[in-house]
C-alpha cells in the first residue's frame, strides 16, 4: 500500500516537472540552396531573410547554404528527386528543363494567394511559365548598361555619351591616353559572353528583330540580326571589350580597373553593383554612375533596356513544406524587402515588382541609391515596351548556349553566317518542342 502510495507521488512529481518545464518540439528545415556569393552579401540575405523569417513564426527554420557549384548540385538534386525544398536557378532557360521534368511544384495556386500576378512586372512574371503554368520568380531586374566612372570623365573633358558615336569617340581617346577602352572579361565564366551577345542584339539588331526570331517569324540568320554580330566582332577586335585581357579578366577585377581609374567604362549587368561595393568606397563612393546603352541604329529606340533577371526562385516538387517555402518566397516580393537588401547588398535585389514607390532611398549609400534608380528607370520601360531580351531569360537552353559561343565569330573559328546556321538549327528544335518560354512584344515596330 505504501509502495503504491509512493509511486503516485513519484508520477505526479514527474507530470507536475514536465508542465514547469514544457518541451518545444524541434523546428522544421527549410533549406534553400544559393550561389557563394560574397561574405557581406551572404550576411546580409541570412540577416535580412533567414534571421527574419525564423523570428517571425516557431514551426520552420530556414537554413541557406552557399554553393559555388549550385546549378550543377541543383540538376543532380533533382534529378534524383531530392535538393533544397526553394530552388535557386539561373533563369528561365535554365528553369525549363527542370519543369518539364516534373521535378518542380506548379505555383499558381500561390501566386493567386498572394498576388503575385498583381504585383510583378508582366514580362518577368511570365517568363516564368511553361505551358501557361507558373514555375518560378524572378529576384530582380537585371539589364545591361555602361557603369562608368564619373571622376575619369571629368578628368578628360568626357561627357557621359548618350549616341554611339559619341561613345566610340571616347572609347578612341582612351585607348590613345593607354587606358582600356572598356573593361571586362570572362576569366572562369565563359557564360559571360552572352551579357553581350544580349547587348549587340538588343541595341544594334533591335527588339523587334529579335522578337521576330523568337517567335519563329524570321530566321536568326538574317540581315539585322548577322550584322549585330558582325559588330560584336568588329568591337571585340578593336580592343573596345576589354582589350586583349578579355580572357583574363573577371567582372570583379573589371570594376576595380575602373574604380582605379584604368578605364572610363564598365558595360556590363547591373548586378555590377554589388562588386562595385568592394572597390567604390571612402573618396570614390560617389565616383561610380551607371547610363543605358547608347541606340547602334537609328530606328533602335533609347533609352532602352535589355530585359534579364539575377536569378529564379522555384519550389522543389518534393518538398515537403511547400507552403512554407511559397510564403518565404513572397516575402522576397516585397517592396520592404527590396529596401533592406539593396542597402545591405547593392545590385542584386531589385524585386521586379510594378510599383515601386514604397522603395525609400533617403538612407541609402551611392551604390545602393544608384542601383534602385536603375531599377526604376528600367522598370518604367519595361512598362512602356522599350526593353530587349537576354538570352538567358527569353532563349530557350540550347540556343542560349549557341550564343554563349559566340566568342568562336570573334576568334575567326566561325563565320557570322555559320554561327547563325547553327543558332537556326538548334532553335528551330526547340521552337517545335515548345520550349521558347512566352516573349514579350517590344513597342519597336
Amino acid at each position: 500500500m505504501k509502495k503504491s502510495h509512493m509511486l503516485s507521488v513519484l508520477i505526479l512529481s514527474f507530470v507536475v516537472l514536465f508542465a514547469a518545464f514544457p518541451v518545444h518540439a524541434e523546428k522544421q528545415q527549410i533549406s534553400l540552396w544559393f550561389w557563394g556569393a560574397e561574405p557581406y552579401s551572404q550576411e546580409a540575405l541570412n540577416t535580412i531573410l533567414a534571421d527574419t523569417y525564423n523570428a517571425s513564426q516557431d514551426e520552420y527554420e530556414l537554413i541557406i547554404e552557399y554553393r559555388n557549384t549550385v546549378d550543377n548540385d541543383i540538376n543532380v538534386a533533382l534529378a534524383a528527386g531530392e535538393g533544397p525544398d526553394i530552388v535557386y536557378g539561373s533563369g528561365p532557360a535554365f528553369v525549363m528543363p527542370l519543369a518539364d521534368a516534373g521535378a518542380l511544384a506548379p505555383l499558381d495556386t500561390y501566386s493567386e494567394k498572394y498576388g503575385w500576378k498583381d504585383r510583378i512586372l508582366s514580362p518577368l512574371y511570365d517568363s516564368g511559365t511553361v505551358n501557361g503554368v507558373l514555375y518560378s520568380l524572378g529576384n530582380s531586374v537585371s539589364t545591361m548598361g555602361i557603369f562608368y566612372n564619373k571622376k575619369v570623365l571629368a578628368e578628360n573633358g568626357w561627357e557621359v555619351p548618350t549616341t554611339i558615336d559619341e561613345l566610340i569617340t571616347v572609347m578612341d581617346e582612351a585607348i590613345d591616353k593607354g587606358m582600356y577602352a572598356s573593361v571586362t572579361g570572362n576569366k572562369g565564366w565563359k557564360p559571360v559572353n552572352e551579357n553581350y551577345s544580349s547587348l549587340f542584339l538588343t541595341h544594334f539588331a533591335g527588339p523587334r528583330a529579335v522578337y521576330n526570331s523568337l517567335t519563329g517569324k524570321e530566321k536568326w540568320n538574317n540581315p539585322r540580326i548577322a550584322s549585330a554580330i558582325e559588330k560584336s566582332a568588329e568591337w571585340f577586335n578593336k580592343g573596345y571589350l576589354g582589350g586583349e585581357d578579355y580572357i583574363n579578366l573577371n567582372f570583379s577585377e573589371s570594376i576595380q580597373l575602373l574604380a582605379d581609374g584604368k578605364s572610363p567604362f564598365f558595360f556590363g549587368p547591373s548586378i555590377g553593383f554589388q562588386w562595385a561595393a568592394s572597390f567604390f568606397v571612402d573618396d570614390k563612393a560617389e565616383d561610380l554612375g551607371f547610363a543605358p546603352f547608347p541606340a547602334g541604329e537609328k530606328d533602335v529606340p533609347y533609352p532602352l533596356y535589355t530585359l534579364g533577371v539575377a536569378c529564379t526562385l522555384s519550389i522543389n516538387a518534393n518538398s515537403e513544406h511547400k507552403d512554407a517555402a511559397a510564403a518565404i518566397l513572397d516575402m522576397m516580393m516585397t517592396p520592404e524587402f527590396m529596401q533592406k537588401m539593396t542597402e545591405a547588398w547593392p545590385g542584386y535585389w531589385g524585386v521586379p515588382l510594378k510599383d515601386l514607390s514604397a522603395v525609400d532611398t533617403s538612407n541609402m549609400g551611392p551604390l545602393s541609391k544608384s542601383f534602385t534608380e536603375a531599377v526604376r528607370s528600367v522598370s518604367d520601360a519595361i512598362n512602356n515596351g522599350n526593353f530587349g531580351y537576354y538570352t538567358n531569360v527569353f532563349f530557350p537552353a540550347a540556343t542560349q548556349t549557341q550564343f554563349i559561343d559566340i566568342e568562336t565569330v570573334w576568334y575567326g573559328e566561325a563565320t557570322v553566317s555559320e554561327f547563325l546556321d547553327r543558332v537556326d538549327k538548334e532553335f528551330q528544335v526547340e521552337f517545335e518542342k515548345g520550349l521558347v518560354p512566352p516573349i514579350p512584344e517590344p513597342a519597336q515596330q
